[in-house]
């Protein structure tokens, strides 16, 4: 399968199978177009108005080479990688710990309710985050490096019993052989000198959510109260703990809605402030919400991003660049087959843990019931969903098995999906269009600081 976009004057194609990109003249674009379904003779007859013949002939031979090389027009080879999904032994390798059904914002797209997931507000105890981290351990066969992310709602709500499940977690690694790589979200409103000095030595990423400018972020991201605003409360505490982490990872995280479709104003708002790790996602909301993202909004959103990718090339070039999420993309090695074909692995590798100790495919379906895979005390019962869960993969959507993006994005978010059209094998259209334009974006970025590399040599 063969993908061909124009961006920022570059002719770029995309060999699907192989993962090979190549920056072509204008000559070699058109004639790929066209040899794919016709061949040599067609491309001849198309192109002789337009390009020299000796121009063409080159053309041909470079197409020919990049063919032999396995490098343009390969095979799909990878279907056969799936066929036996549903027979592997289920390992779990990562865990999203509900340590508080609570928060002290009350973000207007909140998925979880400000914290209550189709609930009622709870903390997790010790007693049931130890017996998660137990299940981790028994259910994590042989693979040592373990993830855990501190959740919620608000984890800093729950301080005291996140570290002492960091401490029970150490306290297991050297008998288990296992290796604990713990994360944490949290909207800042919290942080304090000590719970950042205890974050930056235990955890291995923390995400900080925070939307952009001042009047966008305080618009979506209110107190409860409602009174003073949350962006002048945790941006000077968020400016800090990003100075004291040093190089240790760590990404503000913000949302952009209908609202502020001029999203990259925000992207560049958090980077003027210092912050070099930044994520600005796209709102997920029903459409009749008034800061749903709608089909119409489209264009102005794809046009953003090829606006932001640009000013990203040009901020790199002038030695201030920053790490935007959705343009960081490895066409070298990149995640391996398994990964790549089926995504996060909620539901199987992946789960979530409520704070009585449900278990869940991810956060995104807690208070589901119809998706409660088990408890920490049984561990997984409902194996029809697991296994609903492991056969959800880019074969098994129909619209992502002739998506030239499926190997980037893994056939996108399962909740998502349900979300919209009540399966998870399907997928959130609106969100696809906004994918595939980043991924774009982000192989037009390789290719100009190629090109930046190149003149510097």
């Amino acid at each position: 399968m063969i993908h061909q976009y124009k961006s920022n004057g570059y002719n770029i194609v995309m060999d699907v199978c192989s993962g090979a990109v190549h920056v072509v003249d204008d000559v070699v674009y058109d004639a790929i177009a066209v040899y794919g379904e016709k061949g040599e003779e067609a491309v001849k007859e198309a192109l002789q108005d337009r390009y020299p013949a000796e121009d063409i002939g080159e053309a041909i031979d470079e197409i020919n080479e990049l063919k032999e090389e396995g490098l343009l027009f390969t095979e799909d080879v990878y279907e056969q990688y799936v066929t036996d999904f549903k027979s592997r032994k289920t390992v779990v390798k990562a865990l999203c710990l509900h340590v508080a059904h609570d928060c002290n914002l009350g973000c207007l797209y909140c998925f979880a309710e400000e914290g209550e997931y189709h609930g009622r507000r709870a903390i997790m105890s010790y007693e049931v985050g130890k017996k998660a981290l137990d299940f981790l351990i028994e259910n994590s066969g042989n693979r040592r490096n373990l993830e855990v992310d501190f959740f919620g709602g608000e984890p800093l709500m729950n301080w005291d019993v996140v570290k002492q499940l960091v401490a029970y977690g150490r306290s297991r690694e050297k008998e288990c052989n296992k290796n604990f790589r713990f994360t944490l979200t949290t909207n800042g409103m919290l942080l304090t000198d000590e719970v950042m000095d205890f974050l930056n030595r235990e955890m291995a990423n923390v995400v900080l959510s925070i939307d952009g400018r001042k009047e966008v972020n305080d618009r979506m991201r209110p107190t409860r109260n409602k009174k003073g605003s949350s962006y002048d409360i945790i941006m000077p505490k968020f400016k800090k703990f990003a100075e004291k982490r040093g190089s240790k990872s760590y990404y503000v995280r913000g949302t952009f809605t209908r609202y502020n479709l001029d999203f990259s104003k925000d992207v560049l708002h958090l980077a003027d402030e210092g912050f070099d790790q930044i994520s600005v996602e796209p709102v997920v909301a029903p459409p009749s919400a008034d800061y749903a993202i709608r089909e119409e909004d489209l264009p102005k959103i794809l046009s953003e991003y090829d606006e932001l990718a640009k000013e990203f090339i040009r901020r790199k070039k002038e030695g201030r660049g920053f790490n935007f999420f959705h343009f960081m993309i490895d066409l070298t090695q990149g995640p391996c087959v398994a990964k790549r074909l089926s995504g996060c692995g909620s539901g199987t590798e992946y789960l979530a843990v409520t704070p009585w100790g449900d278990l869940y495919p991810c956060h995104q379906f807690v208070g589901q019931e119809e998706f409660l895979l088990g408890n920490v005390d049984t561990g997984v019962t409902n194996t029809k969903v697991r296994d609903e869960f492991k056969l959800c993969n880019v074969y098994a959507k129909e619209k992502c098995r002739n998506c030239f993006a499926r190997f980037y994005c893994s056939g996108g978010c399962a909740a998502n999906s349900y979300n919209f059209h009540g399966s998870i094998t399907d997928a959130y259209d609106i969100g696809c269009e906004m994918q595939k334009k980043r991924i774009e974006c982000a192989i037009m970025i390789k290719a100009a600081l190629a090109d930046e590399e190149q003149e510097d040599v």
